[in-house]
């Protein structure tokens, strides 16, 4: 048994034993997430501070929303091209000078531009992020990992607007910088903690380094396994969004008032902030495939099971059950890309899976609520089909995960040189 199987796969014991730099690149994440206003708060600014109309303002929220998917895209290819820690510089740096840019741009057509840039140059650090976590981390302790990675991103995103809403009662120049602070300080965790790209070195009988393998998106469309899960990737957040898009209509509908559907969506960030590891640490050692399909049964089970009557109860229930699923397969999902992808293609696999859950949770809100007023409740059934569509693609999508050498992508030994480039 090699040292690597060896390792004890706890929560505790992969938060101790991590690389450095895998801790560092989980507090730049979280850091990076408490300053996550734009996205939050753009529509209340464009309106109530710039005087545009809602219109306006929901149009230049859809293009920060179009600019996320288009940087996943490029931020996978320039982590293949730069390697991760520089794509994390590059992107925050240009976060923070995008951000603070719209609060002071004089046009609705500059402030456009400057929006979709800060969506695009923005997301460059999530594919990066994700291979890098891939390359540190052995193997077996991956899935708990991205649990872990999961973890520092939600309670992030959950205190950011609670700071935010604070710095806009003084007021909304504070909102940017302080997202600026934010993008600048994991900028600041890249240039001294993450380690730089290795350069190939000849052999020790002399003989010359390879050149390293190239590739593009086209190599990654061309695996027709992966592109499976690349589609069912999209179908995963096209329905998952609807508990923001088209639960609260239901809910309303039913005669609930929006107290009740906040609960829904509190009972559902509770118990994934509290219960998501626990859950990680029974199922990560599960086939990726299994835990996937699993994971799309309560999906499409627990939204189908919203089209029934009975009140309250069906809520709860349903909420239950979907939770139970994003619990269940979201940090598996996350970090198959890594599983399945090629070295060479590391960064443009993620940026792939990254990018089609993108655009389903783009375009999945939109579709929902399009259903929901042409069918009513029944767009819940819908939601079910899709996600038995989803199953069928993650079980013919998802091989088994690539092993290689003794499973280690990265001795922990290699990586004690840190920030050298």
């Amino acid at each position: 048994m090699s040292a690597v199987e060896e390792q004890s796969t706890g929560i505790w014991e992969t938060i101790r034993e991590a690389p450095a730099p895998v801790k560092a690149l989980l507090v730049g994440v979280f850091v990076n997430k408490l300053g996550w206003f734009l996205q939050v708060f753009l529509v209340l600014f464009l309106t109530t501070s710039k005087g545009f109309s809602p219109v306006q303002a929901g149009t230049a929220l859809g293009v920060y929303g179009a600019g996320s998917v288009i940087g996943l895209i490029i931020g996978g290819s320039l982590t293949d091209r730069v390697g991760p820690r520089a794509a994390v510089m590059i992107s925050m740096f240009g976060m923070a000078g995008f951000v603070l840019a719209i609060a002071y741009v004089p046009s609705y057509a500059a402030i456009i531009v400057v929006i979709a840039l800060a969506g695009a140059v923005g997301q460059f650090y999530r594919p990066a992020s994700a291979a890098l976590l891939t390359e540190l981390t052995p193997q077996n302790r991956q899935v708990m990992t991205f649990a872990i990675y999961r973890l520092a991103m939600n309670l992030g995103t959950t205190a950011a607007p609670l700071i935010g809403a604070a710095l806009v009662a003084v007021s909304w120049n504070l909102l940017f910088i302080g997202e600026a602070l934010a993008a600048l300080a994991y900028a600041a965790v890249a240039i001294v903690a993450l380690p730089g790209r290795k350069k190939a070195t000849p052999a020790e009988d002399g003989t010359p380094a390879a050149p390293e393998p190239k590739g593009s998106y086209l190599a990654v469309l061309r695996d027709h396994k992966y592109v499976l899960f690349l589609l069912c990737m999209f179908i995963n957040a096209a329905i998952y969004m609807q508990y923001l898009a088209v639960l609260p209509l239901h809910m309303k509908a039913d005669g609930f008032s929006t107290w009740w559907y906040g609960a829904m969506v509190a009972l559902n960030g509770f118990i994934v902030i509290t219960c998501e590891l626990l859950v990680t640490k029974v199922v990560q050692h599960k086939p990726a495939r299994q835990v996937a399909v699993l994971g799309f049964v309560l999906l499409g089970g627990g939204l189908a099971f919203y089209a029934l009557p009975g009140g309250l109860a069906i809520f709860v229930i349903g909420t239950l059950l979907w939770t139970l699923a994003e619990i269940i397969g979201g940090p598996t999902m996350f970090a198959y890309p890594g599983m399945a992808a090629p070295k060479p293609l590391l960064g443009r696999y993620v940026g792939g899976a990254h990018a089609m859950f993108g655009l389903g949770s783009a375009l999945g809100p939109f579709l929902g609520v399009f259903v929901w007023n042409s069918v009513g409740a029944q767009v819940w059934l819908w939601c079910g089909v899709l996600g038995a569509v989803g199953l069928v693609l993650a079980y013919f999508g998802m091989a088994p995960a690539r092993t290689e050498e003794a499973t280690e992508l990265a001795p922990i030994a290699e990586v004690a040189e840190g920030g050298q480039a």
